[in-house]
């Protein structure tokens, strides 16, 4: 693992309860893994399962952990992202509670200030879910 929870928190712009990832895995030219354990106490857990807002802003908030841990590497400050639209969302199943999920983003193409990612998250390496998203960077 590269980062866990505490390293994590401190270089992502979303905070508690809002985190939606608590750790990074794996970072390489053009994908990141991230994971997240889920609590039956996450604001997205509910009737025992994680919603479909939970997946989608884990996906997005792997990227931005993503663009957040390559700043530090390159020694930038890191760039505040937002989601502008998603694309070809497919959610497969939902996670338990106390399930960790695995989220990969794999970058598609960045242009100017806006990057197009795919994000694809699994539980026990079953794909629960996939699809795109355009991230415009501040």
């Amino acid at each position: 693992m590269l980062l866990g929870k505490e390293d994590v928190e401190k270089i992502i712009p979303q905070k508690s309860p809002m985190a939606m990832v608590d750790g990074l895995l794996e970072q390489e030219t053009d994908f990141s893994i991230s994971q997240l354990k889920i609590l039956n106490e996450n604001i997205f857990s509910e009737n025992g399962f994680f919603t479909e807002a939970g997946i989608i802003e884990n996906i997005a908030q792997t990227a931005a952990l993503r663009n957040s841990y390559q700043a530090i590497l390159d020694h930038k400050e890191p760039q505040i992202g937002y989601i502008g639209s998603l694309k070809r969302i497919e959610i497969y199943h939902l996670p338990k509670v106390n399930s960790i999920i695995k989220t990969k983003i794999t970058i598609l193409n960045n242009l100017m200030n806006v990057s197009i990612v795919k994000g694809e998250t699994f539980c026990d390496d079953k794909l629960m879910a996939e699809g795109e998203m355009n991230i415009f960077l501040q």
